[in-house]
């Protein structure tokens, strides 16, 4: 198959995806010496942001302490992550822009403040639950399972059976 007609196509191979991300986690390993992960960008951005409000703040912050809120590569990353799904959906001929997908409008309203409310909420608790597990499902699911980490196998688990709970309690007979 030529690359152009595998990229065009509507789905890629979960496979193909699971091998191209093993092959990001190995380079990622070799050339920084450390794994894949996403929530400690958001923690830094954050720090970064908060900063420019309140330095005083931030310089007594017992995690920025050890290490002070710099861009590094992971946030490129998160970006990169952004970029290429753009591209991805793209490329498949599957990207829409909505600014409210149906099912979400259908569960919240159109109300803006709503919807971001709701939105913000759940983001907090979502960066919550991943500060409190040690991780996020990316790091988690590709880094520390990768590994066989038994804490990152209970925390997928926990991810995932969280996940559909909500999923559930959320969009219920909604599919």
């Amino acid at each position: 198959m030529a690359l152009k007609e595998f990229f065009n196509r509507e789905e890629w191979s979960p496979y193909l995806a699971g091998g191209l991300a093993g092959v990001l986690l190995a380079l990622s390993v070799l050339v920084t010496g450390k794994f894949l992960g996403a929530s400690t960008s958001f923690v830094r951005v954050a720090g970064m942001l908060e900063r420019l409000f309140w330095p005083q703040k931030v310089a007594q912050n017992a995690y920025f302490m050890k290490k002070a809120p710099v861009v590094e590569w992971q946030v490129v990353m998160v970006l990169g992550i952004l970029v290429g799904a753009l591209v991805s959906s793209r490329m498949s001929g599957d990207f829409r822009f909505t600014l409210v997908p149906p099912l979400w409008e259908e569960r919240f309203g159109f109300t803006p403040l709503r919807r971001a409310l709701v939105a913000f909420v759940g983001g907090c608790i979502l960066l919550f639950g991943a500060r409190l597990a040690g991780g996020c499902p990316s790091g988690h699911g590709i880094s520390g399972v990768s590994q066989l980490a038994l804490s990152s196998i209970v925390a997928m688990v926990g991810f995932v059976v969280g996940g559909v709970l909500v999923a559930r309690a959320l969009y219920a007979g909604r599919w």
